[in-house]
């Protein structure tokens, strides 16, 4: 049974490369990075063959750690891994629970990342050759760190079973993802500054610490040995043993209960009478799509992903500002925030998709549409707005910049709204499906789509064109004249722009709403 599941393993990848050139195409070149990443490990393990003792001890330590870690972080990130012999496929088949897992553990170890983890930790015996009774060890404790490492992302896939099956925890997964990637920019300066802060003892400190736990025991046992430690040797392979253990019983439950409890989608029911937002706004046209809009930002997640990016946004402002020591990245967090919210707007009706037949179905005036947008985007983005202009100059302690930063960022999202209410109202483009990952790339993308975005944001600066030459002034200058110049025009302009597109952006919806609607089934359809 166990030789057949592995037999099964190869034979849905074979039959999984004879459907597309391009599949055989996407495994040589994982296989190529592979071995070309395990070149670069066995060159370095040489290299650290020659070092001194606590090099070697500190390096294959902390890297072993990492490669665990790394084990554990990856299933519960990017669903959807290795999931040829999942719960689910083999839940109808009467096969004994301990040849199962047997079975796919192995299947797991002869994959390329298994096989790479597994010859990567058997040639660390290559660091310990001038220790013989090391490098034996080293040996041992290779193959205990390299099936923790398989089996323990088995066990971690196996918990989050029920949950990957879930829209929700994909969509949340997905925006999670987004965040280092957001934060790239301050995670790499902070990382630097804190490396170059990092004392001599520092290193060493780290490596004994994670030595005596789970991440670094294996990799500690040889360490130890070399250096005449046996005892605590023998107290950390006690560790790894037991860890490893502790992961396989873990492991062994979690698929017996999904293979018992498969996953399956649950039906949310919602009591007699409740009806979310739609009780607290007016019964009115306006109020309905206020409220529907409003959940929309409150629920999807391709909505939630720009309200994420506004604290990280303002986070990122403030690092690289306070690490350059100069304020003006972060005087633009106000029209930053205003200028993103305010374009979100542009894509309203292409995320609602062909549900917005709805709106058409009901005979929602266009006027109505445009109000109930910009009045749920304006009830968290303009408080939103104040707070990071009023916010940056805060930290800057520079008070007198503050009308011409406000006046910039609430011209930027008036006029905002004035120009997606009018633009939104001709144009769809093509958006991620709810539910989506946000690095799909989408059907139907073109330039001319490409450029109808930018033509909305080159418009949106035209119209704001006062508020960025007043501001630009107040700042050359110093004169805080110039500066409430800023705030009145941002404010008088920007309100009587944004009337006057929802007022134009009314009549153009309602002489274009069906063409819209079959637009979006086209998209819908590629």
């Amino acid at each position: 049974m166990v030789a057949t599941l592995v037999k099964l393993r190869f034979l849905v990848l074979k039959n999984t490369l004879s459907r597309s050139p391009w599949q055989i195409v996407a495994v040589v070149i994982g296989a190529l990075y592979g071995l070309g990443l395990l070149f670069g490990i066995v060159a370095g393990l040489i290299a650290l063959s020659f070092a001194p003792l606590d090099v070697t001890t500190q390096v294959l330590i902390i890297a072993g750690s990492a490669l665990v870690l790394g084990w554990v972080i990856i299933p519960l990130v990017f669903s959807g891994i290795e999931q040829t012999l999942e719960p689910a496929r083999l839940v109808q088949f009467p096969i004994p629970l301990p040849k199962l897992l047997l079975g796919l553990g192995l299947s797991g170890i002869l994959g390329v990342p298994g096989l790479v983890t597994t010859v990567a930790a058997l040639a660390i015996t290559i660091s310990w050759i001038r220790y013989p009774a090391a490098a034996v060890a080293a040996i041992v404790c290779g193959l205990v760190g390299a099936v923790t490492c398989v089996l323990l992302s088995r066990a971690v896939a196996a918990l989050g079973s029920g949950l990957a099956s879930k829209r929700r925890f994909r969509e949340v997964s997905g925006t999670i993802v987004l965040i280092p990637l957001i934060l790239a920019g301050p995670i790499i300066i902070g990382v630097t500054g804190g490396l170059s802060s990092l004392d001599a003892d520092t290193f060493p400190r780290v490596a004994r610490v994670l030595g005596w736990t789970p991440l670094g025991a294996p990799w500690a046992v040889p360490a130890d040995i070399a250096a005449g430690d046996w005892l605590p040797a023998l107290a950390k392979f006690v560790i790894a043993l037991a860890f490893l253990a502790i992961v396989i019983v873990i492991w062994y439950r979690a698929f017996a209960s999904a293979l018992v409890n498969p996953p399956q989608q649950a039906n949310k029911l919602r009591g007699a009478g409740k009806v979310g937002l739609f009780g607290v706004f007016p019964a009115t046209p306006r109020g309905a799509v206020m409220a529907r809009s409003l959940t929309y930002w409150v629920r999807d997640p391709r909505y939630l992903r720009q309200l994420i990016s506004v604290p990280i946004l303002f986070a990122v402002f403030w690092v690289v500002s306070t690490f350059n020591e100069n304020y003006i990245l972060l005087y633009l967090t106000g029209p930053f925030i205003a200028f993103s919210l305010a374009l979100v707007i542009f894509a309203d009706i292409s995320y609602d998709g062909t549900a917005f037949a709805t709106h058409l179905a009901n005979g929602v005036r266009g006027i109505d549409d445009r109000w109930g947008r910009v009045a749920a985007l304006l009830s968290f983005g303009l408080p939103a707005t104040v707070l990071g202009a009023v916010g940056s100059v805060a930290i800057s302690g520079e008070w007198a910049f503050l009308p011409a930063i406000l006046g910039l960022s609430l011209g930027l999202l008036f006029s905002g709204m004035a120009v997606v209410s009018v633009s939104s109202a001709r144009f769809v483009i093509t958006v991620p499906a709810a539910g989506d990952s946000p690095f799909k790339s989408n059907a139907g993308g073109s330039i001319g789509q490409a450029g109808i975005s930018f033509a909305v944001m080159g418009m949106l600066l035209l119209f704001t064109l006062p508020e960025i030459v007043l501001t630009i002034i107040a700042f050359v200058t110093g004169d805080i004249v110039f500066g409430y110049a800023t705030l009145a025009v941002g404010v008088v302009l920007g309100l009587v722009l944004m009337f006057v597109g929802i007022r134009v952006g009314g009549r153009t919806l309602d002489r274009t709403g069906p063409d819209l609607l079959v637009k979006l089934k086209l998209l819908r359809n590629g």
